[in-house]
């Protein structure tokens, strides 16, 4: 992937307790639409999780984030959303939810390489 890409970035969290709208960033969402590309990156906090909120049940927490990613990466096993052109998809999974497992707005920004900008952000906004 050559030359200068468009891409926007979603931050994935986790809301332990929806109505104190507290958050743990676990994950990042890459997407360049030119390059039809979608990067996703995923770890779980699992003390700081509980910290939050101690009744927290981290399988559930794994498996919406194991969809999510398969979503993301078109997993035709994932369902129909998964089957989704790459920015449908992108925008569903951006999409302002209430729930455990929700978006940050998506920020846009240019890179020459999308893989690399991915890890970047990932290591700076979730590890």
């Amino acid at each position: 992937m050559q030359g200068r890409h468009l891409y926007e970035y979603a931050v994935i969290r986790v809301v332990p307790v929806l109505d104190r709208e507290e958050f743990i960033n676990v994950g990042i969402l890459l997407f360049s639409k030119r390059q039809r590309y979608i990067g996703v990156r995923t770890a779980l906090n699992e003390a700081r999780l509980k910290a939050f909120r101690s009744d927290l049940d981290l399988e559930q927490v794994r498996a919406n984030l194991l969809a999510l990613e398969q979503i993301a990466r078109g997993d035709q096993a994932a369902g129909a959303i998964a089957r989704l052109p790459v920015e449908e998809r992108f925008r569903w999974l951006t999409a302002v939810r209430s729930t455990a497992i929700q978006t940050s707005r998506p920020h846009a920004g240019i890179c020459a390489d999308l893989e690399a900008v991915t890890e970047r952000l990932f290591g700076e906004l979730v590890l």
